[in-house]
């Protein structure tokens, strides 16, 4: 399901975030959104989301405008970060909240669940009623990323999913978010400071600077090293 940005733009406190014409993230596709600090990806995922309100411009997945109704959301589905998961329940009371809001049973959850059990690497699932905020960092970011998956959505978000994993844990969520799109057409966002682990997966990295789009690259060889040169200290040109 694609996702259209068209002349959008916000603002906090009369200092502009984000300014981006036009944009479309094609179905199928995994697309990361990169940047340093304050360069707008959070803004942009968010503003995907309609979790926030701009000062102008739309923003469509699929053929509904995220600000004018609700029928994209049984199609989509985020991960923002350890902060956005309900952690006073435990993981299969989560997991199972989430699977029936897109109307699947406890088995069909678990069946789903079983597919992830060398990420969870036996540290999640059948831990006498552990609520979610008593597992570390890296554990509460696996439930978030998993509990985004289950639901099988056609647009997908994730906003640092690398963090607080371990190199293994990372690149299984490598293939995993590999494996989506084969399994299923999916529109898959990424934001992410990791560039060594994005840009082997990424179909194109979409570069923002203070809210613009600064460069725009499609999948090749050479896109960890375009980006490994602008994000070199003293070095912000990427020769084209």
């Amino acid at each position: 399901m694609k996702v259209s940005i068209q002349g959008v733009s916000k603002s906090y406190q009369q200092q502009e975030v984000l300014n981006i014409p036009e944009l479309e993230l094609e179905s199928g596709k995994i697309t990361g959104i990169v940047g340093n600090n304050g360069a707008g990806k959070t803004t942009l995922l968010r503003a995907i989301l309609d979790l926030i309100q701009l000062d102008r411009g739309d923003i469509k997945i699929g053929e509904w405008d995220v600000a004018k109704c609700e029928d994209w959301r049984k199609k989509t589905s985020a991960f923002l970060g350890i902060d956005s998961v309900l952690n006073f329940l435990t993981p299969e009371e989560y997991f199972y909240f989430v699977g029936s809001l897109t109307g699947r049973t406890e088995q069909e959850v678990a069946e789903l669940l079983a597919k992830y059990e060398n990420f969870f690497n036996d540290e999640i699932l059948g831990k006498k009623k552990k609520c979610i905020r008593d597992f570390s960092s890296g554990n509460i970011q696996k439930i978030g990323i998993v509990a985004a998956l289950i639901s099988r959505p056609a647009v997908l978000l994730l906003d640092e999913p690398f963090n607080f994993l371990d190199p293994t844990s990372q690149m299984l969520l490598q293939e995993m978010l590999v494996d989506v799109n084969k399994n299923y057409p999916c529109t898959v966002i990424v934001s992410s400071h990791d560039i060594t682990q994005l840009a082997p997966i990424c179909d194109r990295a979409v570069l923002l600077e203070k809210g613009l789009i600064k460069h725009d690259f499609q999948a090749s060889e050479h896109i960890l090293e375009k980006l490994s040169e602008y994000f070199s200290p003293g070095r912000r040109i990427i020769s084209q």
